[in-house]
Formats: C-alpha cells, structure tokens, sequence
C-alpha cells in the first residue's frame, strides 16, 4: 500500500480535552478513571467520563443533532487545528473528494434511553422531540461530521463492535486507492450510556475498581467514552518527522458471538496482514498499543497472539487504564497513541496494572520509556471476533 498522510488527529477522553491534557496524561501515568455519580446509574463501577459535556452547544445550524455522542465529537472537532486542517483539504481536494468513515457502537443511544422514561403511559409512544435520525442513528455522527465540515464524498459508519474504529482506516485506504477520493475524515464516538453499563454488567464483565489490563488480578473492564478523528490524505505531503498510516490487517474469528479465539488466531492473522501491507517484520514495531480489555480471556488470547507475531520482546500496553474501554471509539484512540508516541518518541506505560501477569508472555511496560520511534503498532479486537491492526509510521529524515 502507498502510505496515507495522517495529516492532523485529535482525541478528547476521561483524561483530558486535546492532544496536549492527554500526552500529559500519558507522561505523567495519569488516569481518568473513577468511582462517580452519572445519570440513574446504580452499579458498583467506576466510568471514564468526559467532563462538561452537557455545557456543550451543538453549531445552531446543526442543532438537531444534539445529542451526547455528537456534543462529544464536536468537542474534538474544534481542537488541535484540526477542524482548520479538515477545512483546508476540503479546499484543496474539492469537498467531494474528502470522505467521512467514523466508527460507533452506541451513536446516540443515549437520548432514546431518557426518550423512553417518558414515552405516554397509555400507548407506550415516545415523546415527539425524539429525532431518532439526527441523534440515535448509527449514521447520525458521520452525518454531523460531513455537515459539520461542508464535505460531500462517500460516508458511512461502521458499527463491529471494538474494532469498528480502526477498521474505518482500512475504509478510508480502499477508497482512495480505488481513486474515489483523495482524503478521508476517520474516526471514532462513543458516549455513555445505561445500554452498555448494563449490558457488559449482565455480562459479568464489569469491574468494581479502574481496570487492570494484563494484571494477575484483572476482573473486567471498566466502561469509558471517547472521540477521536484522524485526516488521512494521499502523501503528497509527507516530509521527514510526519505521522503516514503504512499498513492495515483485518480478520474474522467466526468463533463465538462475544468471546474471542482462545489461541488468537484472528488477531495473529491481523497483526501478520498489517506487517506484510506495511513491508516492515516484527522487529520493526517499537511499540504495540493492546486492545488490552482486562478480562481474563480477551488479554489471555491477545498476548497468545502477540507473542505468536513478536515473541516476548516488543514493549507493550494497554491505555484502558488511562481512559477505560470506550467501544466504539477504541480503535481510533489507539491510533492517536500511537501517532502521539512516534512524534514525542514515548513509549507509554500502562496504568492501574501492578503485577503483569506472569502467564501472559509479553512485555507488559509498567514505566515510560523514552527511546527514537519509527514504527507502532495499533490493535482493536471487537466481540464476534472482528480484528483489525494498524501500523502507523514515522517518516525517517
């Protein structure tokens, strides 16, 4: 694959609005997860919440979007420049030729859920100024999205549970190789809601405490939200230092509805397909950023597979210490990591994780290590066992 510009990226998440509050976040090993009081929730859970979010005004104009999961978009839209740099590619590539591929798992959820508590006690219908279109609709943040930016090429949201994220980036690739376009909005959304609380509950996959990824004691997951976009262009661009996505891997386990392959086969082949695109080995990748859940089946098959690609030598983490397991949007998290990682040459550590668990063979990096980057490695594995893999890579001087 020709690499694709990653031209400006953004995230805004528990721990902070913007680049800058999260590489902070990440240097100081600062977590965003906590034990609080949101909306009618009663479980004995902590949340990666972002703050302030109902202060946030919707664009007037786009105003019957407003619902939770497009008032967190927004609010990463406007930082980082990256509304500018999405602005000027449109002027430069023509806005139909700028895509819009976000991923979600849970849109806008969120106003269905308050709708339903005061549907008519009589008929049971729910309150007319539900707009199902423009807020719970899957499709609702990418249409935010290509409205918000006047940007008139394909668009569409891809909804596979964990993985949905990162597989928009192999979305964006494919269009623009196929000429249909010559940059691409990618992303993810996902906002709270009762929907997944609950539903990761009854599944007994919900931890008390912040979650420990890969830790001997981990005991679920703990549920956060996030937004967080990419611009990928054609690399007319690219000089010494810039930020390209090199490779791309996606696979199916076909395996079980939600838990994944037990030796991890399909994310094996994942990581394996994104290595080959990317024309890099194994010892190329100076970082992976797990999809690292912290139950103990999900980081078990993960580290089967990783240590099956790289062996046990390859520095390693999981960021749902830092900001929680935010679905939909986890992959799209991940890249910003890693992005992150390569431009300040950090290699973060995980937190909340005591004690690797020693039947896990990777390495698990408990502390920051400062060392040249050039090549990371994204991973995000989603229930029914889709998988997809990224490498993002650092343009050499």
């Amino acid at each position: 694959m020709e690499p694709l510009n990653l031209r400006s990226f953004t995230m805004t998440s528990a721990v902070g609005t913007g680049l800058a509050p999260t590489l902070d976040a990440l240097r100081h090993k600062r977590s965003g997860l906590a034990r609080r009081a949101w909306e009618t929730v009663d479980l004995d859970t902590c949340i990666g919440e972002v703050a302030d979010l109902d202060a946030v005004e919707i664009r007037p104009d786009l105003r019957a979007f407003d619902c939770r999961n497009n008032r967190l978009a927004q609010s990463a839209l406007v930082q980082d420049g990256f509304e500018d740099a999405v602005r000027e590619s449109a002027a430069q590539w023509g806005p139909s030729r700028v895509g819009v591929f976000l991923g979600t798992s849970t849109s806008g959820i969120l106003s269905s859920e308050v709708a339903y508590r005061h549907r008519d006690p009589l008929t049971g219908a729910l309150p007319a100024s539900l707009d199902y279109r423009h807020t719970h609709n899957s499709f609702s943040v990418a249409d935010f999205v290509r409205r918000y930016f006047g940007v008139t090429g394909p668009a569409f949201v891809v909804s596979t549970a964990c993985s949905s994220s990162g597989k928009v980036f192999g979305s964006a690739q494919r269009m623009i190789e196929l000429g249909l376009i010559d940059a691409a909005v990618v992303g993810g959304v996902d906002s709270l809601c009762l929907t997944t609380l609950y539903g990761f509950n009854s599944l007994q996959l919900i931890s008390s405490r912040p979650c420990r990824p890969f830790d001997r004691d981990r005991d679920g997951i703990t549920i956060g939200e996030a937004a967080a976009f990419g611009l990928l262009e054609r690399s007319t661009r690219s000089t010494p230092g810039s930020i390209v996505l090199s490779g791309i891997g996606e696979s199916s386990d076909a395996h079980h509805m939600s838990a994944p392959h037990p030796q991890g086969l399909g994310a094996t082949l994942a990581m394996q397909s994104a290595l080959r695109m990317a024309g890099v080995g194994p010892d190329a990748i100076d970082y992976i950023a797990l999809h690292g859940t912290s139950t103990p089946s999900n980081d078990a098959a993960e580290a089967k597979a990783v240590s099956a690609v790289f062996g046990a030598g390859t520095p390693c983490s999981s960021l749902k210490g830092h900001m929680g397991h935010t679905l939909g949007a986890a992959g799209a998290a991940n890249a910003v990591i890693c992005a992150l990682a390569l431009r300040h040459d950090i290699v973060p550590a995980g937190v909340g994780t005591r004690e690797v668990d020693p039947e896990l063979p990777v390495n698990y990096v408990l502390d920051n290590i400062a060392k040249p980057m050039r090549h990371a490695l994204s991973n995000s594995f989603g229930f029914g066992g889709s998988n997809c893999s990224l490498v993002l890579s650092k343009v050499a001087a």
